[in-house]
């Protein structure tokens, strides 16, 4: 018999226990015509793209399913009656995914990132943290040895900031001149 994949919005006032139900009458319908539903998966209320029937949001489900064609008709006649439904896809495929869907994998992948993300900052960072102390005492010794060389560091901050002023200037010039 041939694969089919096929995805439907429900409407986002109903329950997620009617979504479920919903799923089983149309899990019936296939079965009733010689099908079988090989894996349903819930993707939960999600927001739609566009307004659909004046909805924003809508209960996402996927069927896989493994039908004959008049099967699949039948149940695709019965979403197209059934208020609840908003929107429905089917897809014929060369052989169904053992794994989650790729909306359940991403959401998975999402959390494992957010918890990494959480760890880093816990922890303080130990390459930039290293360095800056084994610095500090160099420092400290520099300046109880040379009063002198720390004030000379001064003076050429001090003088940055008026060099790269006039150099601003010239800069503006070359952008009227074009």
């Amino acid at each position: 018999m041939p694969l089919y994949e096929s995805v439907y919005i429900a409407r986002p006032d109903i329950s997620a226990t009617q979504v479920e139900t919903l799923t089983a009458v149309m899990t019936k319908i296939l079965e009733e015509n010689g099908g079988k539903v090989t894996k349903d998966e819930y993707w939960g209320l999600k927001s739609l793209a566009y307004r659909i029937k004046k909805n924003r949001k809508g209960h996402y489900s996927l069927l896989n399913i493994d039908c004959p064609a008049a099967a699949l008709t039948e149940m695709e006649r019965n979403m197209r009656l059934h208020e609840d439904v908003l929107r429905y896809m089917s897809v014929r495929v060369d052989e169904h995914e053992e794994e989650p869907s790729v909306m359940m994998q991403s959401k998975s992948s999402r959390d494992d990132r957010d918890r990494d993300r959480d760890r880093g900052r816990d922890r303080p960072k130990t390459e930039t943290a290293a360095p800056a102390a084994s610095a500090a005492p160099a420092a400290s010794e520099a300046t109880a040895a040379a009063p002198e060389a720390v004030e000379a560091p001064a003076a050429a901050a001090s003088e940055a900031p008026a060099a790269s002023e006039e150099s601003a200037p010239a800069a503006d010039d070359k952008d009227t001149k074009e």
